[in-house]
């Protein structure tokens, strides 16, 4: 690979990969367990508030694996979602 002398940086891998909790992106993984943690201690359905944590995450998880920018990806798609329409 080619390069200019004096145009060379290091760049760490933090600043290329997604923030990930647990697998999942961590605005996903915040927002899923605060849904969980107020099913299960605010209505106290304890079990309704474990199942929607475990289904939660692990479709972000999942998705994540497929796709790390997926949750930007589904913004921009709500977002622009009227005007791309035939």
């Amino acid at each position: 690979m080619n390069s200019i002398n004096g145009f060379e940086i290091p760049l760490h891998r933090s600043l290329t990969e997604p923030i990930l909790m647990g697998g999942a992106p961590r605005t996903v993984a915040i927002i899923n367990g605060t849904l969980a943690a107020a099913l299960g201690l605010g209505l106290q359905l304890w079990f309704a508030g474990a199942i929607v944590w475990i289904i939660g995450h692990g479709a972000a998880v999942y998705a994540a694996r497929k796709d790390p920018a997926f949750m930007e990806v589904l913004v921009r798609h709500v977002r622009h979602k009227g005007a791309l329409t035939c």
